[in-house]
């Protein structure tokens, strides 16, 4: 289902990732389409949910967390089997296959590992129960999500005076999440309460979620916005325009480490340079206490037809140049001044205790 109609509500879109019960659907915005075309898919097979989450049509740490979630209880539904034995055997198959389609970001495997949990403690009740064990608890994490975004901004919006200019890398937006964002969720609170900030977006190739997504949500939600190319952020800073630096992240590891959207610790080494404060904003899902630093962290790679021929109508690069394409990178605990959760803000030296 396609549309173009541009103002499509991102920030209060309960479409962004949403669940159909009664069609047994997941509903999503192909975030592979925008800006030029707002189309919703509704999925329902597992090979589905893998390629929206590889093929980035769902995307952002959070969200993806939320979509596995939906995903899980779904895929669930769908198992013919009266015995628990086989009901849990043929969910560990089809949660194992979706949890194979991103390494990075924690949250896939979190909301997965936690929708494991709810069978294994109900496995003495009847299936029905289960699936509806199952379904209480999806919709548990995306309301905690939501609830979560908003903390953080309120957490984030304590560190940031009116008119202040801001510096965001990738999407963290409402796109990324169930609402608010987590980078971007003290922006929308600041524009509701009239602090003025002066957005600045980084393009992030090479697969452009500064400038499809982030650019295109926050304008539309009326703030004040302006794009730049990656390689751009230095000059910008270097004018005095960039008061603080607000990213998401995909996982934090016990030291700080945060490994976020390719780009993001090249920005931060920039903010250190400059004496810029650069905040880390996302949930406490998204720490993973089992890596010792960020050298643990997997980092996915890409397709190199991602940098060389995708946003061209002919290959801008030599024919069988061999590409590098990690999807992310680690930002060192040395250049991160807080991280900022829904649990509150942690400095230096880290440890994560609410």
């Amino acid at each position: 289902m396609g549309s173009s109609n541009p103002t499509y509500d991102l920030p209060a879109a309960p479409g962004t990732v949403a669940l159909d019960d009664e069609a047994k659907q997941i509903v999503i915005i192909d975030q592979t389409k925008l800006p030029g075309e707002i189309r919703l898919l509704r999925l329902s097979l597992v090979e589905e949910f893998y390629q929206a989450i590889y093929l980035l049509q769902v995307r952002g740490a959070p969200a993806i967390g939320v979509f596995a979630a939906f995903a899980a209880y779904l895929l669930a539904c769908s198992i013919k089997a009266d015995d628990f034995d086989t009901f849990y055997e043929e969910f560990t198959r089809q949660k194992d296959y979706l949890n194979s389609s991103r390494p990075t970001a924690v949250n896939l495997s979190w909301a997965l590992s936690r929708m494991d949990g709810i069978v294994l403690a109900n496995r003495n009740r009847p299936i029905d129960d289960i699936l509806a064990a199952l379904r209480e608890e999806a919709l548990l994490i995306r309301k905690e999500d939501e609830d979560a975004c908003r903390a953080i901004g309120e957490n984030a919006l304590s560190l940031l005076k009116p008119g202040s200019g801001l510096l965001t890398h990738c999407n963290a937006g409402a796109l990324a999440t169930s609402r608010y964002g987590t980078a971007t969720s003290a922006m929308y609170l600041g524009h509701e309460r009239g602090y003025g900030f002066h957005i600045y977006c980084d393009e992030t190739r090479p697969l452009l979620q500064g400038a499809r997504l982030t650019a295109y949500e926050l304008s539309a939600a009326g703030m004040d916005v302006t794009l730049l190319c990656d390689n751009m952020a230095g000059a910008l800073m270097a004018s005095g325009r960039i008061d603080a630096v607000l990213v998401g992240c995909d996982r934090v590891a016990a030291n700080g480490d945060t490994a976020n959207k390719i780009g993001t610790s090249v920005v931060a080494t920039l903010a250190r340079h400059y004496g810029i404060p650069f905040y880390v904003c996302g949930p406490m899902s998204t720490i993973d206490a089992s890596l010792k630093s960020g050298a643990e962290i997997p980092i996915e790679m890409r397709k190199p037809e991602e940098v060389t021929n995708m946003w061209y109508e002919r290959p801008m690069a030599p024919e069988g140049i061999k590409v590098f394409n990690p999807a992310f990178d680690v930002t060192d605990h040395s250049l991160i001044t807080a991280i900022i959760t829904e649990k509150g803000i942690f400095y230096p030296p880290w440890s994560f205790q609410p």
